[in-house]
């Protein structure tokens, strides 16, 4: 369990980091709990790490022209106790605290689970169910996306190879909107076997995306088109359960069959519905 020699660098800003970064067989070491076990299994041998834990500019979170700014440095636990994360995104602080354990949230960050993109991780469902926009920047430089662009694959991204994630923004949500983050996660690792993200908008517009069902995360449009500005009921629910995970390559693996993940998916669904029920 012993990872392969690799040169080290601490930079200071953002700039430093690209510039470092425009080297072949890099890597990005933010908090480094998905990083460091792939290398000490080896299955991760970069020749070099850019430790970005210094660059205050990436922890950020605040208010910025209507939008929620939170930086990609910015740690679980930053975002589980942050007043303006708690007041307005509750399904955050809500799914923030089901990652790991205190080890984990205390330095892993936010950034570095979108750039890994692990296809239980926890953070792509809630950005993408918060409509999301992901800013990277790189040599060429700076550049956004919608969350729905930036997943796609198994461990696969929009970003590219000499970028850095830099912030996310979230259009602040109008007073009313619910939200609600539904986990039913592997007991020894915590990451999710299937889990649904939902935001309920005062209009009856609804988001839902779910993780640790396909090799991605992803928006789930057949499920919102179904609720989207009808009463959520029973009659409702079971629609929108129906009309879920339709065209999609559900997961099977040692831990669930696609069966039983298919069927965890759709009542976490219905839980996640029933939690922002109006």
């Amino acid at each position: 369990m012993i990872p392969v020699a690799f040169d080290y660098e601490k930079v200071h800003t953002i700039d430093e980091a690209i510039a470092a970064l425009s080297n072949d067989d890099t890597k990005i070491l933010a908090g480094g709990h998905s990083l460091i076990p792939a290398m000490k299994l080896r299955l991760s041998r970069p020749e070099k790490l850019i430790d970005i834990g210094g660059i205050t500019a990436l922890k950020d979170i605040k208010e910025e022209d209507g939008e929620i700014v939170i930086g990609a440095a910015a740690t679980h636990a930053d975002i589980l106790y942050h007043p303006l994360i708690r007041t307005h995104l509750p399904f955050f602080t809500e799914g923030a605290a089901m990652i790991g354990d205190m080890q984990v949230r205390n330095h892993g960050t936010i950034g570095g689970s979108l750039a890994h993109a692990d296809p239980a991780a926890d953070w792509p469902a809630m950005v993408l169910a918060a409509d999301a926009t992901i800013e990277m920047q790189g040599p060429n430089g700076r550049r956004s996306i919608k969350a729905t662009e930036f997943f796609t694959g198994l461990f696969s991204t929009a970003l590219e190879p000499n970028e850095l994630i830099t912030a996310i923004r979230i259009a602040m949500p109008p007073d009313g909107t619910k939200s609600t983050y539904q986990k039913f996660a592997q007991p020894a690792s915590r990451f999710s076997l299937a889990a649904c993200a939902v935001m309920r908008f005062p209009d009856g517009g609804t988001t839902i995306a779910f993780t640790g069902v396909a090799d991605h995360a992803f928006r789930d449009t057949g499920a919102e088109h179904v609720i989207s500005g009808k009463p959520i009921d029973d009659d409702s629910i079971e629609k929108a359960m129906q009309a879920a995970l339709q065209m999609v390559d559900v997961l099977s693996d040692h831990y669930a069959s696609e069966a039983y993940r298919k069927h965890l998916a759709k009542v976490y669904l219905r839980k996640a519905l029933l939690a922002v029920k109006g």
